[in-house]
């Protein structure tokens, strides 16, 4: 009897929010059942709490998913939904395209929908749908956008203000205060996941730091 070689498998979840307002767990859990009901071994979860809107570069943990599905031979990447990859489409287009050629395979729940089919030929129909989806939800942006930005005019002729309260922005001294012992981890050398893990805050905050304070 021929053994089967184990599944292995990835959970990538991201929510827009940085604060404690929005969260992974429920993407997490979902996409572990989702793995253990296929026979798939989870081996690792990358969870972002960053706008699914920046370009790929700008997304520290996403990256590092990819990096580490692709070099690590894993079969399946695990994402919830398109949203949750990208909200630009040639963002998208392009983490699909790379996954692709290197025989990655992702699989989005919600639109059951992967690169490759169960016979391992590739969905023929992938990029049609995010091209399509993608440009229904770019227009819904540009509509909720204009929405908004006519409420707030009404807002400002009628004299209302808008912004935050004055001292609720942190100072750039401030913020150095608060997060200098990620920026004396950055400092000695250590990685941007070695340094949350350290300092307890996520990756996506460590990035930022990173980015602010150019260490």
């Amino acid at each position: 009897m021929t053994q089967q070689t184990p599944k292995t498998a990835v959970i990538y979840a991201r929510v827009s929010s940085t604060g404690e307002r929005q969260s992974t767990a429920r993407q997490v859990a979902d996409l572990t059942d989702y793995a253990v009901r296929n026979g798939m071994t989870v081996t690792e979860i990358f969870e972002e709490h960053i706008s699914g809107a920046v370009k790929n570069e700008e997304r520290p943990v996403l990256c590092q998913c990819l990096d580490y599905c692709i070099g690590g031979g894993i079969n399946t990447l695990l994402i919830s939904e398109l949203s949750r990859l990208g909200r630009n489409v040639d963002e998208v287009l392009a983490n699909v395209k790379r996954c692709k050629d290197a025989q990655l395979n992702i699989y989005f729940p919600k639109e059951n929908i992967s690169i490759f089919q169960t016979d391992g030929t590739k969905n023929p129909f992938l990029n049609i749908f995010i091209s399509v989806l993608g440009t229904c939800a770019e227009m819904e942006r540009e509509a909720i956008a204009y929405r908004l930005n006519s409420g707030l005019k009404r807002y400002r002729e009628a004299g209302g203000k808008v912004g935050r309260k004055v001292g609720s922005v942190k100072s750039l001294e401030q913020k150095k205060e608060e997060y200098a012992r990620v920026i004396r981890c950055l400092k000695q050398g250590k990685s941007i996941r070695d340094t949350a893990t350290l300092c307890d805050v996520s990756v996506s905050t460590v990035f930022r730091v990173k980015r602010e304070f150019g260490v």
